[in-house]
């Protein structure tokens, strides 16, 4: 079955479904130019649960859940699922919190990204620049001898098993404490017991429970067999002339392009796109930011929860950094709005990117002569 995989026209047509499924949800309800994003499907997971209190984000998305839950499942069918650790886990940690805070300056991690750049977003051009030439920056580490400590095989498979089961208890016990009650004017609206939930907003926007998993179950199989990474994809296309990884990519692009175009979506232009901001300097740097961190944690968001479906501790660890730093981004006033940027948030920017190059230089170990 692996062989398949490495199969160019299958690699593409993986990008495709994955493109179809990102169309069935944007078409089922999930924010405009927003049909898949990791990074603020994490971010209204953290509303949801009351790590921050922004009320337009907040909601327990199952896309989350369906692509760990994807993953594993495949993964524990193919043999390919293996419990490691100790690989770095404290530095992940924290390249998950600088690539979540780095994310919702530009307002959106690399698969968002690149959605908005099938719906005509300039804005994702110029991010795709910064991001491009971050990963860029991370591979010349990487010939220079920038290495996390290796990881090591568990004597216990439980601990690859807590976040997928954790996940799905979570989501069910979310819906079950949905319900129905009035606002203080009086107007119907969805609460959410000790849980929160958006009523409007990118939170309250969102497909059926039921489409959203199996959807993302799907795409967390696909991205797992066909080893999906942005940052991956482009480092290898550019360095080693491999592309294989980025066919997947360009199989999603072409397809949620000819959904847009078709669907009268596709609409060239800085301004006035869904949940994005103009702020060209900021969505160049910030997405620069998340291409270093994310080829320093050896792949991006969405490939950090495939790894975490593997069983890979380490990379659960960058996926729980992601979530802390996306309270963080809500709770201190660092996330971008369409707005534009804040000051507390272009000085995170700032901070974080010096974080990750800190971390670049030191692990990274002189080659000898």
């Amino acid at each position: 079955m692996s062989k398949i995989f490495e199969n160019k026209l299958c690699l593409f047509v993986c990008g495709i479904v994955l493109g179809l499924v990102a169309v069935v949800l944007a078409m089922g309800g999930n924010p405009g130019n927003m049909a898949f994003c990791i990074a603020c499907f994490i971010r209204d997971i953290a509303g949801a649960t009351k790590f921050h209190q922004a009320a337009v984000v907040q909601y327990f998305r199952p896309e989350i859940v369906g692509l760990v839950v994807g993953s594993f499942l495949i993964a524990f069918a193919t043999k390919e699922f293996k419990v490691t650790s100790g690989s770095s886990p404290l530095t992940r940690f924290v390249l998950g919190i600088c690539t979540m805070i780095l994310a919702l300056v530009f307002l959106g991690c690399p698969l968002r990204m690149l959605l908005r750049m099938t719906g005509g977003d300039l804005n994702a051009y110029v991010a795709f620049v910064g991001f491009v030439l971050g990963i860029v920056c991370g591979a010349i580490f990487l010939k220079n001898g920038y290495e996390l400590t290796d990881d090591k095989k568990e004597n216990n498979n439980i601990a690859g098993f807590i976040l997928p089961i954790a996940l799905v208890v979570l989501l069910v016990a979310y819906n079950m404490s949905l319900g129905k009650g009035v606002d203080a004017e009086g107007k119907d609206i969805v609460t959410a017991g000790q849980f929160a939930i958006s009523n409007s907003g990118p939170g309250a926007a969102h497909a059926a429970v039921f489409a959203s998993l199996i959807g993302a179950i799907v795409f967390g199989i696909i991205a797992q067999k066909s080893r999906t990474c942005f940052a991956g994809s482009i480092r290898n296309a550019i360095f080693t002339k491999d592309v294989k990884m980025f066919l997947p990519i360009l199989g999603l692009f072409v397809t949620m392009l000819v959904f847009n175009i078709t669907q009268g979506k596709f609409k060239p232009s800085f301004d006035g796109q869904p949940v994005a901001h103009s702020e060209h300097f900021w969505n160049f740097i910030s997405m620069f930011g998340v291409g270093l961190a994310a080829t320093f944690a050896g792949g991006c968001p969405l490939r950090q929860l495939i790894l975490s479906g593997e069983g890979h501790v380490d990379n659960v660890l960058n996926v729980i950094g992601m979530f802390i730093g996306a309270a963080i981004a809500h709770n201190f006033g660092l996330a971008s709005s369409a707005n534009g940027t804040t000051a507390a948030g272009r000085v995170a920017a700032i901070v974080c990117l010096i974080i990750v190059v800190c971390i670049g230089l030191l692990n990274t170990k002189k080659q000898p002569n």
